[in-house]
């Protein structure tokens, strides 16, 4: 009856270990705004439940520590990488928002950021704020919980391994930051790349006009409001990409398994 026990207790901490990792990195969960208690419960509760939902005779566990260190080694490392997935889509809207403020000039005005205890960019606050409000609306959140679920009928406990297609999707996913980033930010991009010629040729024919004077507080009013003529585009290719977090979460667990 005590190895029984003893068992279970094993499979729940490995449960919990990859529940935890993959909360402690993937956008809302791993928030600083949210407790570490907080995800250290809800990690819990979900290990718990997939615990009662798992086939566990199927799952060969030993009674060691180093069975117990490898696997939950394995099993972090899993859920880490089910984490970090997630955030390409986070990393690539950051990264056109870096973008759009170079362009602007606006890259050296940074606002603190309370829930990440970092100092962003302004443009980088609004686009990170659209992020998780879409996120919620299409309850983004839940994805990450459901492909917790599915990982473990995919891939058993301590079954983990970094194979050739692991390699393939995580090089083609983070070739993909770049690629959201230059969806998003190209409108304004090239905008302000066309008011930058004309401010070379004026400053050509009126040599005595302080161009940068005159010209930067127009380029950064009108880049505002490009960024709003373009935000029903910008939101909706961002939901576009958000809903194609489940799908390619649901690849990267199949080629783990």
């Amino acid at each position: 009856m005590s190895e029984i026990l003893v068992v279970d207790f094993i499979l729940v901490l490995m449960i919990f270990l990859r529940v935890f990792a993959a909360l402690s990195v993937t956008p809302f969960y791993s928030n600083s705004a949210i407790p570490a208690l907080v995800r250290i419960l809800l990690s819990v509760v979900i290990a718990y439940i997939i615990f009662m939902t798992l086939d566990k005779s199927a799952i060969d566990v030993q009674i060691s520590l180093g069975w117990m260190f490898f696997n939950g080694i394995k099993e972090v490392m899993a859920g880490l990488l089910m984490g970090y997935m997630v955030n390409f889509v986070f990393y690539g809207v950051s990264m056109a928002a870096n973008l759009i403020s170079f362009t602007l000039g606006l890259s050296m005005a940074q606002a603190f950021n309370p829930a990440n205890e970092t100092s962003d960019d302004i443009i980088g606050e609004i686009y990170g704020l659209i992020l998780i409000f879409i996120l919620f609306i299409i309850n983004g959140h839940h994805y990450i919980i459901a492909g917790l679920v599915y990982s473990f009928k995919t891939i058993s406990i301590g079954q983990f391994a970094m194979t050739k297609p692991v390699y393939e999707l995580i090089i083609r996913y983070s070739v993909s930051v770049f690629i959201i980033a230059v969806k998003i930010a190209a409108p304004i991009i090239v905008a302000m790349f066309v008011i930058q010629i004309a401010e070379g040729i004026v400053a050509r024919m009126i040599p005595q006009m302080q161009i940068f004077f005159v010209m930067q507080p127009l380029k950064i009013g009108f880049g505002f409001f490009l960024i709003i003529a373009v935000l029903p585009i910008t939101v909706y290719v961002i939901k576009y990409l958000l809903k194609d977090i489940e799908g390619n979460l649901l690849n990267l667990i199949k080629a783990m398994s």
